[in-house]
């Protein structure tokens, strides 16, 4: 009986990593910390690099395209966001299906990288 409550916590864990930075908190130091799973550990750790992959192409792409509208007028730019927030919604949307039906099953282009940066989750 306990291989399966340990497997459901790594699911929920892994589900709620997915809800921005706050979640994956919950996730890590709620569910997995005390709890260790495979597949939390997994989803834990391509959602952390999800997470941060989203903050840092967002907030500099933000930041750049702001001091060129500033600077040029250039309003147009801002698409270029709505299509980065798509890009990243439509992959945080195959992690959490994958989250969501128990599978070990990799982000396009970040899932991948994430298990061998944060090998030690």
């Amino acid at each position: 009986m306990e291989p399966f409550v340990n497997e459901e916590n790594g699911k929920t864990a892994g589900i709620i990593s997915y809800f921005f930075i706050i979640g994956w908190l919950i996730a890590y130091f709620g569910f997995h910390q005390n709890n260790k799973t495979s597949l939390g550990s997994y989803q834990l750790r391509q959602t952390l690099l999800f997470h941060l992959a989203w903050m840092i192409v967002r907030w500099g792409l933000g930041m750049i395209l702001g001091l060129i509208w500033f600077t040029t007028g250039v309003f147009s730019l801002a698409l270029l966001l709505w299509a980065v927030n798509i890009a990243f919604f439509v992959l945080w949307l195959i992690g959490l299906i994958g989250a969501i039906n128990g599978e070990k099953k990799p982000i396009p282009i970040l899932g991948e990288p994430a298990q061998s940066m944060f090998s030690g989750i």
